[in-house]
């Protein structure tokens, strides 16, 4: 059994900060003393543990959420929200992959990359890049995208150049990059065809995104802890 400080000496948090991950269910509730001090074992240390690790891969709003699910949930939860995860890294570095590489052709040839007959629906679009329509239309609102208006009831569709800038748009957002900035980067390629900006920032998310999957494969060892534990608990 351990006390609150020095579980907190342990995994390297303050008291406050692990009573608040009591709290919010990242660790399993911790016993009572008859005077109203908490008592903690092993296996609060290892949850705790295991989030440090996925907040280093995943930061740490992600890892709250996910947490619960894998201290309170099914090891079947469990599995598949790690495997989401690995999932959800390897999409966000293809989606960064195709939008280097549409930059490069949008800059290579001003003219159009493919005939209109292969241009996208705003449904066809969110569905490619997996964002919603509504964010579509919210960057175009900022003048990020620019897609053409068909016929009278002013259609939306988007073409080779407006794809790209979609595919741009999507990959610094997910980074976290606002808005200010990634409306600069695409005013420098319109006006001008300045590319350092926008290859940099692409660069440095594709970066960001392999630093993540290390850090996720070294909070393996603490996953696999964390679930080990409960197994050995279960049984």
């Amino acid at each position: 059994m351990f006390t609150t400080a020095a579980v907190a000496r342990m995994v390297g948090y303050s008291t406050q900060q692990v009573r608040d991950l009591e709290r919010l269910g990242v660790l399993p509730a911790a016993e009572r003393t008859p005077n109203g001090y908490r008592c903690y074992q092993a296996r609060h240390i290892v949850a705790l543990r295991a989030y440090r690790a996925l907040v280093a891969a995943i930061g740490s709003v992600p890892a709250r959420q996910m947490m619960p699910t894998l201290v309170h949930g099914t090891l079947e939860a469990a599995a598949e929200k790690i495997d989401d995860l690995h999932a959800l890294l390897a999409r966000s570095r293809e989606h960064v992959r195709e939008a280097s590489r549409g930059l490069q052709a949008v800059l290579a040839d001003t003219t159009l990359v493919f005939d209109d007959r292969d241009s996208m629906t705003i449904s066809e679009l969110a569905d490619a890049l997996g964002v919603r329509s509504s964010a579509l239309r919210h960057w175009e609102h900022e003048g990020l995208v620019n897609p053409d208006r068909i016929g009278q009831s002013q259609t939306r569709r988007y073409n080779a150049r407006a794809i790209t800038e979609a595919r741009i748009v999507a990959a610094l957002r997910s980074g976290g990059h606002r808005i200010p900035p990634i409306s600069r980067v695409l005013a420098q390629l319109r006006e001008h065809g300045l590319t350092s900006e926008a290859q940099a920032l692409l660069d440095e998310r594709l970066s960001d995104l392999s630093h993540r999957s290390v850090a996720l494969l070294a909070a393996s060892g603490q996953l696999h802890a964390l679930l080990s534990d409960r197994q050995q608990t279960a049984a």
